[in-house]
């Protein structure tokens, strides 16, 4: 019976010690959850920001003239090599003159003829001789045969090709022994003035209504003029030194692709810039006294761009933000948040709305600093 009762209280004894840890193992975990984690926040504040969008755009020289052909005739002789820098009224191409030459001899001839028959038929008009009619008649032969021969040397001045500007040599279509004619569908070649040059891009409909509407004027003429300075983006990915500037647009919008094409001119005083060349135009958009955020700050969610903020009692609590646009890591924000609200700078990923948290406070300045990037490929 002794045994009985000793055994009994062992077992009790055993069973308070295991009822005694279970209540420390679940009051441990209750104790940590209610300290709240840290998390950075910060104060925002406005900012005037400037950001960039980038279009597509080709180049071409300030003017394009083609070079063609007034008379048919076999090229000659090319004097001049494709990318050359020629003058004003410097020979290009001369063609075979030879059967027009003769076609001059023969057309000088006849008018030698027409003027004889012109002095005879005087004195015997004067006499009354011959009717005046047929004086007429001959003097009109006269200015016909002077005519032919006018177009026959015409047509010789034409073989000799010369340059209608100052510029550049393009592509030479056509070379020595090459049949040409006024009725070629390509030119002979293109010359090119490309001491300024035209970038060639274009804004959709939304972008070009902007663009009117963020720049300060009375009409479209000086709206333009108050256009920002543009910055070219070159083929090789490197900024070209001079800046642009808008100088004019279609004026209309393109229905079928729903742009408007806009002109904008660059100084090329080092003749980097050619005929052809493609690269993007980098167009600043300005950004004052506007609410920014860093987007490492937000996240997505059934498409919407969403952020933490700090509410009462430390509780954070997510907002739906609409973006106007985006400066490097940062996004221009345009509702969703007030200059006055703390965000959660980082660590979203570990928060739910009603969440409290231990706000530790960081410099808006430090918040909006790019990360590094540690590894590059």
């Amino acid at each position: 019976m002794k045994n009985r009762i000793l055994n009994s209280i062992s077992l009790l004894s055993i069973f308070l010690v295991i009822v005694s840890c279970g209540n420390n193992e679940k009051a441990q975990p209750a104790a940590t959850a209610a300290a709240p984690a840290p998390f950075p926040v910060t104060q925002l504040e406005t900012k005037t920001v400037t950001g960039f969008t980038e279009y597509p755009t080709t180049i071409e020289g300030k003017v394009n003239s083609d070079v063609r052909a007034k008379t048919s005739g076999y090229i000659e002789k090319v004097y001049v090599d494709e990318g050359q820098k020629v003058r004003k009224g410097q020979v290009l191409f001369k063609l075979e003159t030879q059967s027009l030459s003769q076609d001059a001899g023969a057309a000088k001839a006849q008018v030698n003829v027409a003027q004889v028959e012109v002095d005879k038929l005087i004195p015997l008009v004067e006499k009354n001789i011959i009717s005046p009619v047929q004086l007429e008649t001959a003097k009109a032969n006269l200015a016909q045969a002077k005519a032919n021969y006018s177009g026959v040397t015409a047509n010789i001045g034409y073989a000799t090709i010369k340059s209608p500007i100052d510029g550049f040599v393009g592509a030479i279509n056509f070379r020595e022994g090459a049949l040409i004619s006024p009725n070629d569908a390509i030119p002979l070649t293109t010359v090119s003035q490309i001491d300024e040059v035209y970038a060639f891009f274009s804004f959709n409909e939304a972008q070009y209504i902007d663009h009117l509407q963020r720049s300060e004027g009375q009409n479209k003429a000086e709206r333009i003029k108050n256009s920002p300075d543009l910055t070219l983006v070159l083929a090789n990915g490197k900024e070209y030194s001079e800046k642009g500037r808008i100088q004019t647009s279609t004026g209309q919008i393109n229905q079928s692709t729903g742009t408007i094409q806009i002109r904008a001119a660059f100084k090329n005083p080092n003749e980097i810039l050619t005929n052809g060349n493609s690269g993007k135009i980098k167009f600043p958009i300005e950004y004052k006294d506007a609410i920014v955020v860093p987007q490492t700050a937000t996240f997505e969610q059934q498409g919407n761009v969403m952020i933490y903020k700090l509410g009462e009692n430390n509780k954070v609590e997510t907002s739906i933000l609409k973006i106007k646009g985006t400066v490097d890591n940062l996004y221009v924000v345009e509702s969703g948040l007030k200059p006055s609200d703390k965000i959660v700078v980082s660590g979203i990923g570990k928060l739910k709305s009603g969440m409290a948290i231990a706000p530790q406070e960081t410099s808006f300045e430090e918040a909006i600093k790019p990360v590094a990037t540690l590894f590059r490929n």
